[in-house]
């Protein structure tokens, strides 16, 4: 019969995101979720999101800003390409620093740093940015040889990552895979809608369905644009970008 697993991530306190993903998955009667991680930053509903997410069970990874929240630092964790881009970011971890409960920071401190899951016949590890660190950054034009050697370092089969928000699937020349979840709550491959994949197993035959989900963007934007959270951010998610 073979087995599947949903995987979604990076929701930066995006509730209407995070709620539309959920129904979806549920419409599709989709269970084995995973999450992760990023729970936080950017979005306004930051204890919201949290909530859902404990209340339900699901096993989570610790994001880069799940970890700089969690430890009530200034620091996300995130790269910058500009000085005006960092500012914002500043901005961004101190309000939700602010505005997070204590009970949810524990929550987000106790979080892991990977997951692994056989998947049927295959090996599977979920990393938030990848094996070696939560913040590093693994977009798909990195080189073959260097996602053979990650995933000889952690001897599996599959490995899928978050972090950048933009969705991928790699096979490599071993005939292994690498996937990025993109993000429900942050999306920046210019579709606004929210991302998650679901990888299905039959014996060492994997396949990797990406699923588009739209939701409520204006109510989320407007959030944010009712706050001192930079409103620059509202417009991100219009965009589906930055």
């Amino acid at each position: 019969m073979g087995q599947s697993i949903t995987i979604f991530g990076d929701i930066h306190g995006n509730l209407p995101a995070l709620e539309a993903v959920l129904a979806d998955m549920e419409a599709r009667n989709l269970n084995n979720l995973y999450c992760l991680g990023d729970l936080v930053g950017y979005g306004t509903f930051p204890n919201e999101v949290v909530q859902i997410i404990r209340e339900r069970a699901i096993p989570t990874l610790m994001g880069n800003y799940d970890q700089g929240v969690g430890h009530d630092s200034d620091d996300c964790g995130c790269a910058y390409r500009t000085p005006e881009a960092q500012a914002l970011g500043e901005r961004s971890i101190a309000w939700t620093n602010r505005h997070t409960l204590a009970d949810h920071k524990a929550y987000l401190r106790s979080l892991p740093m990977t997951i692994p899951v056989q998947l049927d016949g295959l090996q599977v590890l979920l990393v938030h940015g990848s094996p070696r660190k939560v913040n590093e950054y693994l977009y798909a034009d990195r080189s073959d040889a260097s996602f053979e050697r990650l995933l000889d370092e952690a001897g599996v089969d599959v490995l899928v990552c978050g972090h950048t928000h933009l969705p991928y699937h790699k096979v490599l020349p071993s005939g292994r895979h690498v996937v990025n979840a993109g993000s429900v709550g942050k999306p920046k491959d210019d579709n606004p809608q929210a991302c998650y994949v679901v990888l299905s197993a039959e014996g060492t035959t994997l396949e990797v369905q990406f699923i588009r989900v739209p939701y409520d963007v204006e109510r989320a934007a407007q959030a944010i644009e009712a706050t001192d959270m930079p409103h620059e951010f509202a417009q991100m998610l219009r965009d589906g970008r930055g």
